[in-house]
């Protein structure tokens, strides 16, 4: 990897001189290397073996204003010089625009802490078969209801991410990802089949939960989906299961992208100040956690990532922005080229089953279909299924509804956030109880 490193930076050099000699004013380059391979097998069989090694080059020139980009994934010499020299034919034909440029020098970064990201698997095709062969296995024999299988996965991958400029910025982000799948079907008398799934993620491989307890955790969470059936349309309080309560924070994060304000199309447009959610509401990055599948110190622009609080006491503090957002907007960059990283909903003292309680009668939300979304009104609606609950217990599983809102009503609305985060992706938050929805169904 060491010697990729090294080549990966020369060939970045190679690009921005090429990109000075062609004459533009600054440059970019993004080089991207990795490996890795996934195993799948299905009803007790080896079904598929694939195994990557990817690599690409990508430059964006500047001549003045105008701006052009090209890429390849050949990375000899000549094949960069001639990436460079499209990049810059692009640019000479391009409209101005005052936004575009690189980075502002003095918000790149400057240091480079070990986060812990590259923890490569040494791991055989034969051994990884048998980890996706016992993760299956777990499955179907957890319970006869269980009839078929769409398979159990194990992945992993090494890479490395290059990034470098004209102000004379290199940096390198070494990152490893690693994950074991599994999904089944039941079927129970004639109430129809069901299908759920589960995985666990992680940098490093001995953080999984063992391949057993990731097909026992898909086969329950199938089994438990038997007999599903729709319920009167009514208006009551949902709770958003954590691995689904990411997903009304990925909708509020591009509320407050930079793009999306920019273009006047966002429902949070100038609400900065604003009481956006329910008060004791706390939202913040936190960029430099170690082993976390959002950790970087640079963003894609080279700028410095921080921690910073975007939600203080349901109050928004700051958007989501990269330099040419920003600069249409007259702000600064926030260090989000890229996304965020590790995006926090900070939790409440309870647990799943007290906020079970604390919904009394509504809707459990597992699995969300669809995307009706509108970005401009904030209007939400989207398929849904779970389970009814009466007096804070489960009483039986609903599916072929539909959840309708609001999202800055349900944002104002959360009544509490659990203590069971999902640490799984880079949005971090435990389950989230909304105070009152629309259900639709019979």
């Amino acid at each position: 990897m060491e010697e990729r490193k090294i080549r990966a930076v020369e060939i970045a050099e190679q690009a921005l001189d090429e990109a000075g000699r062609h004459g533009a004013s600054a440059a970019e380059v993004g080089v991207d290397q990795g490996e890795g391979f996934s195993v799948t097998v299905r009803q007790g069989e080896l079904e598929t073996i694939e195994h990557n090694r990817d690599k690409s080059l990508g430059v964006t020139v500047y001549c003045g204003r105008s701006t052009g980009s090209a890429s390849t994934s050949d990375f000899s010499s000549a094949a960069v010089r001639d990436t460079v020299k499209a990049a810059c034919t692009i640019a000479r034909y391009t409209a101005e625009d005052k936004a575009n440029g690189l980075a502002d020098q003095n918000r790149l970064a400057t240091s480079f802490p070990d986060l812990e990201l590259y923890h490569p698997w040494e791991l055989s095709v034969e051994k990884a078969s048998d980890l996706a062969f016992e993760c299956e296995a777990s499955a179907r024999n957890a319970d006869k209801r269980i009839v078929n299988s769409e398979g159990a996965t194990l992945t992993t991958h090494g890479g490395q991410h290059i990034y470098a400029n004209s102000h004379g910025f290199i940096g390198v982000n070494q990152t490893s990802r690693h994950s074991i799948s599994c999904a089944v079907i039941g079927r129970e008398g004639d109430s129809g089949m069901q299908r759920d799934f589960w995985y666990s993620i992680s940098r490093l491989a001995p953080e999984l939960d063992s391949p057993a307890i990731i097909g026992q955790r898909a086969a329950q969470r199938t089994l438990r989906r038997l007999g599903g059936r729709q319920v009167k349309t009514c208006q009551v309080p949902v709770l958003f299961e954590a691995p689904v309560a990411s997903s009304l924070l990925s909708h509020f994060i591009a509320a407050i992208r930079g793009s999306a304000l920019y273009r006047n199309a966002s429902f949070l447009q100038e609400s900065l100040g604003e009481q956006v959610f329910s008060s004791g509401i706390r939202i913040h990055e936190q960029p430099h956690l170690k082993r976390a599948l959002g950790s970087t110190s640079f963003d894609n622009e080279g700028v410095a990532t921080v921690s910073r609080e975007i939600v203080e006491d349901g109050v928004l503090n700051g958007y989501v922005l990269d330099s040419y957002s920003a600069r249409r907007l007259g702000l600064e960059t926030t260090g989000n080229a890229g996304g965020v990283h590790n995006l926090t909903l900070d939790s409440g003292e309870l647990d799943f089953d007290h906020l079970l309680g604390a919904l009394g009668t509504g809707l459990l939300v597992t699995e969300l279909l669809g995307h009706g979304i509108n970005g401009v009104t904030g209007d939400y609606s989207r398929g849904a299924a779970g389970f009814w609950v009466e007096k804070g217990e489960i009483s039986h599983p609903v599916d072929e509804i539909t959840i309708a809102g609001n999202l800055k009503q349900m944002f104002r609305g959360i009544r509490a956030v659990g203590s069971d985060v999902d640490l799984r992706r880079a949005v971090r938050t435990g389950s989230i109880l909304v105070d009152q929805m629309t259900v639709a169904g019979e």
